[in-house]
């Protein structure tokens, strides 16, 4: 498909047990230049606290620090498709890169709030242009057939984002002057830059002719920007009404794209007829929930080992180490079942043990052997970790190379709305828990209780898209 020097990015033998060396330096150079934007968020989220005090400001104020991020990597993610589309697929990634790391740079610089939040939305911005980037240049260099093991490589900063983060953001915030949350992306950008410029071959552009889609882009970013703002206020009391405004507005932006996409047809930025592929909509539909079911969490352990364990910030981010090692300890198997037997039948076990590993947090109180929820966080972890990798995998199988990009945006798009649902809404059920109650140890873990119940439910729903996902075994019987 893309060449360079001596490897040639093209179809690749399943029957093969490794992937091409070329294949797998290609997707660990992205996947270095993803890792800073990943772990960004969490850094500075741990942080939000101790800026609102070193800012002097409210923390709603301070909020908006991490909001505008957010509402800017929404609006970002459909101007990636078309970029793609039509520029070459490196420059762009490292364009993408380069903003992100000066917009670091001058984060760290920042001279008041104002100035402060200014710069994150600058650094969200291209942070959403990053990750459909990224997918879309590996689904390219892959092929279908290797997908499941390469998405298991593009998944280490996902692991990582959630697990590290807090600590680093921790530990800066203890040791190191504020501005370091921002100056420590630096180091790994740059030698991403320097290895993506010798190193990454030319991703030349699909379609060279194509034109951008203004009012596509601007009725998806629209939609996304309004469900994740939305969700965002109704973590606020006094901004719940605010906020379903705001989602109403989202889906009226999405009812309006459905409109329009249904008479441009192929032209649309993000075309319906993606959507007649079955394990394409069974994973569209799925990394919602998943985004729900599992990010939602990745809020609330850190929440309950502070309000109910009592914890500290950098010890609730310890803690939570045993999950990402979960995560990381079934990433390689996962991606090689995924190839072979398709992602239904190992998607299915995985939401099995996800379940398994959520449901004795409903019991959990300040009581409860440490060593035991650390067992449970791995198998959590392990859980999780065959949720996601094989869903983004089977969301691009049977698509044509032009609708690669477009896919791209798609599940970037409802994975960053699954994830902002999920943390609102399971934070929502724990403030609504705590209401005219004493906060009593009982009280408070009750609350999270009903936190956790809440994620079950999402993730005993997401079985149904799970059963419509590729199987490989019937065809490969066939094929034999």
């Amino acid at each position: 498909m893309y060449c360079k020097g001596d490897v040639y990015l093209k179809d690749v033998d399943l029957k093969k047990e490794k992937l091409p060396k070329g294949i797998i330096g290609i997707s660990l150079i992205l996947v270095l230049g993803a890792l800073p934007p990943m772990l960004d968020a969490t850094i500075v989220n741990i942080a939000v606290n101790d800026l609102t005090k070193l800012f002097s400001v409210t923390f709603a104020f301070m909020q908006w620090a991490v909001t505008g991020y957010s509402l800017a990597l929404g609006i970002a993610v459909p101007f990636s498709g078309w970029l793609i589309q039509k520029f070459n697929g490196k420059k762009i990634f490292m364009g993408a890169l380069g903003l992100f790391l000066l917009s670091s740079l001058l984060s760290g610089l920042a001279w008041d709030i104002r100035s402060l939040i200014a710069f994150r939305v600058l650094q969200g911005f291209a942070s959403g242009l990053l990750i459909p980037t990224l997918t879309t240049m590996i689904v390219r260099a892959a092929g279908a057939e290797n997908l499941g093991r390469l998405m298991s490589i593009v998944g280490i900063p996902i692991v990582f984002g959630p697990i590290v983060g807090p600590i680093i953001g921790g530990l800066i915030m203890k040791h190191l002057t504020w501005r370091w949350l921002f100056f420590v992306n630096l180091p790994v950008g740059i030698i991403a830059l320097l290895l993506m410029q010798w190193k990454l071959p030319e991703f030349e552009a699909a379609d060279t002719g194509a034109r951008m889609d203004w009012p596509g882009i601007l009725l998806l970013g629209l939609t996304s920007g309004m469900f994740i703002f939305g969700v965002t206020e109704i973590k606020g009391a006094d901004h719940s009404i605010a906020g379903v405004l705001f989602i109403l507005t989202g889906a009226l932006s999405l009812a309006a794209y459905v409109l329009y996409a249904l008479r441009t047809k192929e032209k649309a930025l993000i075309p319906l007829k993606l959507f007649r592929s079955k394990n394409f909509s069974a994973s569209f539909i799925s990394l919602f929930l998943a985004g729900f079911a599992t990010n939602g969490p990745m809020l609330l352990l850190p929440m309950f080992f502070q309000n109910v364990r009592g914890l500290d910030s950098i010890t609730s981010a310890l803690w939570l180490i045993p999950q990402g090692t979960g995560m990381l300890a079934t990433r390689s198997l996962v991606g090689k079942l995924t190839d072979r037997i398709g992602a239904r039948f190992v998607v299915l076990p995985s939401i099995a043990v996800t379940i398994l590993g959520t449901l004795p947090f409903a019991f959990f109180d300040m009581g409860t052997s440490h060593w035991f929820i650390w067992l449970i966080l791995l198998l959590r972890g392990m859980g999780v970790g065959g949720v996601t990798i094989p869903v983004m995998s089977d969301s691009y199988v049977g698509l044509e190379k032009g609708q690669i990009a477009q896919a791209s945006v798609a599940t970037r798009i409802i994975q960053n709305i699954g994830a902002a649902f999920g943390s609102a809404i399971l934070a929502t059920v724990v403030s609504n828990s705590l209401n005219g109650k004493a906060v009593t140890a009982a009280n408070v873990s009750g609350a999270y209780h009903a936190g956790f119940i809440t994620s079950l439910l999402f993730m005993m729903t997401a079985i149904i898209p799970a059963l419509f996902l590729t199987n490989k075994i019937n065809t490969a019987d066939k094929t034999n």
